[in-house]
């Protein structure tokens, strides 16, 4: 363990030092962060870039009793490091292991826990209001990037952080490459007065002088448009609008320029912002000459930088739907894709690279995608809207409001949906299925395999009657061949039979089907599967064929079996006065924490040795 990092057990061992070791500290950090992550992949660039804002406000703020709220927590290793969790990074991410997120029921020092981007300045105004309205005097800390300041819910909270006199102050870690380092005298007075003591002093001083009165409005106006003059080049114009003290442009990785600029904030009331200016990947030039690569790196070599290829034994979904959408767009002039920041991930950036004009990335702003696209839509276009199945639950009132209730052709295509494994409970796609089924005009389904993506994606873009939902899992397929199939329309609501049974139907959504044809087959002809590929519309004829064969019914789905393909089995079978027997596979009513998708699916029985053992336990029952 390196000199310093080896004794550092908590903030307050950072308190302890001076401010020229702070640097050897850093770099001890980022030494310690690369050699985990190059074993235990996570997301490293974002939080090589964020060290020195993470030591500074530990070395600065009395954490935990003043708090410290991160904003989406791809920027919190360092953090995690620091707070009494070093030994527990090594296996973050892993099942029993720590979360690669903040975490309120892993450590004190987590203020509040996050996954989502956008959130960090509305929580710590809660935060800062509560210590207020408590008389607890304590320092409220949100860092944020400026990815997640694109999101709605962001300037939600810096609106009423402006309206407030809240004790809370904002750092945003801009390392967008395309903003150049500000220099110069001019530049760094600005700093230096705005942070300074006695000048805040005598601004308040002739502040409280003027009284309530015109004259004190007329000053207002008059500084309001002065300094706004002043601060427009570095971009604070925005904040000051907003009632928030804009302080900076500082470099964000000089830890001496961090601490010294917060030290002089900490003396400052009331909402401010302080603009740091990062490099995404500080430190390991790999990560930063490609950010975008290493945002996620999986494992790799730390000495030489050379990621260690992952053999896929099967296309990625997200593979499958970037190489359709292009080729639909080739069938259909009308296609257009839409993402929320998510091109790579989702696997849109092929279309992007092929037909730029046709692709539109909108930035973290999931609400905005949807009722963009519903806009696209009115207008005659035919919009494919990618989300991460966990993130579309932001734009649960625009998939309602301006999509299924006007009828608009939305494809929705759900990324990550089911159980993703190492992001754990902020990431599952769990509650999709369930939370969706309600919306009167949509259609709801999930492909079993790579060709049925391929095929509900051609059956989407024939159908113009409203939103048309497309949610698949995280990771590799099944191995079906896809590339060579033809194009299939598929029939809206219909189900298929896959193997017949005896006494025992499997009825199976998505990826689900496979591990099904695995279970019967291991099983004898006990069971028949049943591929129900549309939850909505549902295909009652084949639920009645299936109460008349059959004894007992097993559903198995990839998401809470609450309100989803249990609960629409279930209902049908209840309004028909049916006797036969139901049964769930599926989340139950937990949130699960981070562990291999294989590990995941183990704990549900929704593996085939899980399937399997289901079946047997009802096998009993007709013996």
């Amino acid at each position: 363990m390196s000199k310093l990092l080896g004794n550092i057990n908590s903030p307050q061992d950072i308190r302890k030092l001076n401010v020229s070791e702070l640097g050897q500290l850093c770099a001890e950090v980022r030494e310690y962060m690369i050699e985990c992550c190059s074993k235990n992949p996570g997301h490293l660039a974002s939080s090589l870039g964020a060290v020195e804002l993470i030591v500074g406000t530990h070395y600065v703020y009395n954490t935990p009793y003043d708090k410290f709220v991160f904003d989406v927590g791809h920027q919190a290793y360092a953090h995690k490091i620091l707070t009494g969790r070093r030994e527990a990074f090594a296996l973050m991410r892993t099942k029993e292991g720590i979360s690669g997120f903040p975490n309120i029921f892993e450590s004190e020092y987590d203020s509040f826990s996050v996954g989502h981007s956008s959130t960090s300045i509305s929580a710590a105004l809660g935060l800062a209001e509560a210590s207020r309205v408590r008389k607890e005097g304590r320092h409220v800390i949100a860092l944020i990037g400026d990815g997640s300041l694109t999101g709605g819910l962001a300037f939600e909270g810096l609106n009423n952080a402006g309206s407030s006199e809240n004790d809370i102050l904002v750092i945003l870690n801009d390392n967008n490459h395309s903003i150049d380092n500000n220099t110069g005298g001019l530049h760094n007075h600005l700093l230096k007065v705005t942070t300074s003591g006695s000048y805040n002093r005598v601004k308040d001083h002739i502040w409280n002088s003027l009284g309530e009165n015109g004259f004190r409005d007329f000053i207002q106006r008059w500084i309001k448009s002065i300094k706004a003059w002043l601060i427009k080049s570095y971009g604070g114009d925005i904040f000051e609008a907003l009632g928030i003290r804009y302080f900076g442009p500082i470099d964000g990785n000089d830890i001496a320029k961090v601490v010294s600029t917060m030290q002089r904030m900490q003396k400052i009331k009331g909402p401010k912002i302080l603009h740091c200016i990062t490099t995404k990947g500080k430190g390991y030039t790999p990560a930063e000459k490609d950010p975008t690569t290493w945002h996620a790196p999986g494992k790799f070599n730390p000495e030489t930088g050379e990621r260690i290829k992952t053999a896929y034994s099967a296309d990625r979904y997200q593979d499958v739907f970037g190489q359709t959408l292009c080729e639909l767009a080739d069938m259909d002039e009308r296609v257009v894709g839409v993402t929320p920041a998510m091109a790579s991930g989702c696997g849109m950036s092929l279309l992007a690279n092929l037909k730029p004009e046709r692709f539109y990335d909108v930035g973290i702003e999931e609400e905005h995608a949807v009722t963009f696209s519903a806009g696209l839509a009115s207008g005659g276009l035919k919009p494919f809207c990618n989300i991460y199945s966990s993130f579309s639950q932001r734009a649960y009132d625009q998939i309602i409001h301006d999509v299924a209730m006007q009828k608009l052709p939305v494809v929705l295509c759900f990324d990550r949906a089911g159980l993703v494994g190492e992001d754990g409970a902020t990431h599952h796609g769990m509650f999709d299925l369930s939370a969706y089924r309600a919306i009167p005009n949509t259609i709801i389904s999930s492909p079993a395999d790579e060709i049925e993506l391929k095929n509900l994606m051609f059956t989407a873009l024939k159908y113009d009657n409203g939103p048309f939902i497309i949610r698949y899992p995280r990771g590799t397929g099944e191995g079906a061949g896809w590339r060579k199939s033809e194009y299939k329309e598929y029939g809206i609501g219909k189900a298929e039979e896959i193997v017949r049974g005896s006494k025992i139907a499997l009825v199976a959504i998505g990826p689900c089907v496979g591990r099904c044809i695995e279970a019967a087959g291991k099983a004898g002809d006990i069971a028949g599967v049943y591929n129900f590929r549309f939850l909505k519309p549902l295909d009652t004829d084949m639920l009645d064929f299936i109460c008349n064969r059959y004894g007992a019914v097993i559903t198995v789905e990839d998401g809470t079996i609450k309100g989803g393909l249990y609960g629409a089995v279930c209902e049908y079978v209840a309004a028909h006065d049916s006797r036969i027997q139901v049964k769930g596979i599926g989340v139950d009513d937990r949130f699960i924490p981070q562990a291999r998708q294989s590990e995941q699916r183990s704990e549900f029985c929704l593996d085939t040795a899980g399937i399997l053992s289901a079946i047997e336990v009802l096998r009993k029952k007709f013996e």
